[in-house]
């Protein structure tokens, strides 16, 4: 089975960045960028999957600038087999993605699509359930478990109300959770055999209009200094003075 798995290159989740002067951007100067963190949990777990002798190949995909093409290299040194970059210098928002993801995963025809259920960048949870939706493929999010047989897909997934599980047949595609594994340290053989993969790079011929923008960017607000009350009759009347119930 072929599984490919999209990545999004993204400021590291532990850098701070700052709105621009304007308010038009963000600055990310000097910031260090790394693979979304739950899209480096779905390659790895399809990495896995081919270790375990289910998947036969793994391809990642990225959308974006040349940029992105250091964290290809990082995805092959994990283990993907290659790398395809939809080279595009234009913004695009979640339906323009899926959009150009879906094109891509037409022309490979895999068996599973293996992706992060958000990026820790903007947070919209919005390109897995959109690439589904186009492809009409059925779809598991936020995966805890799961478990990729030769007739079909098991994702266990937790909920408010505890878990769920689903089976699903292929192709599907599948969004990944925090728990669903800890993706491995690269050692150097690893980084030394992903010079030698195929990275191919494939401009855009066409981008489509995305059907958002951001208007501007603003710090958040500082966070009110707490106070000390004396008794659970003054903390619960504290709480109902600002309208909490």
């Amino acid at each position: 089975m072929k599984a490919i798995v999209p990545i999004k290159r993204v400021v590291d989740p532990y850098a701070k960045v700052k709105p621009t002067a304007d308010g038009a951007g963000l600055d990310s100067g000097g910031a260090k960028f790394e693979i979304n963190p739950f899209d480096e949990i779905a390659v790895e777990e399809a990495v896995r999957q081919k270790e375990a002798g289910r998947f036969t190949e793994v391809v990642v995909v990225s959308v974006g600038k040349g940029e992105c093409e250091e964290q290809l290299r990082k995805a092959l040194a994990i283990g993907a087999d290659r790398a395809v970059l939809l080279e595009t210098q234009e913004p695009l928002d979640s339906p323009a993605v899926a959009k150009v993801l879906s094109e891509f995963v037409a022309a490979e025809a895999p068996h599973v699509v293996l992706m992060g259920k958000q990026a820790t960048d903007d947070d919209n949870n919005q390109a897995g359930q959109m690439l589904a939706a186009i492809l009409d493929w059925p779809q598991a999010t936020f995966a805890a478990k799961t478990d990729f047989a030769a007739d079909k897909a098991t994702v266990v997934r937790e909920t408010d109300s505890g878990e769920e599980t689903l089976e699903l047949p292929y192709p599907c595609l599948v969004t990944t959770d925090l728990r669903l594994n800890e993706p491995r340290y690269i050692a150097l053989p690893g980084i030394i055999k992903a010079r030698s993969k195929p990275l191919e790079k494939r401009p855009l011929a066409s981008v489509p209009a995305p059907k958002s923008s951001v208007v501007s960017f603003a710090p958040a607000p500082a966070r009110p200094p707490g106070r000390k009350v004396g008794s659970v009759a003054e903390l619960a009347q504290a709480i109902k003075d600002r309208g909490v119930f």
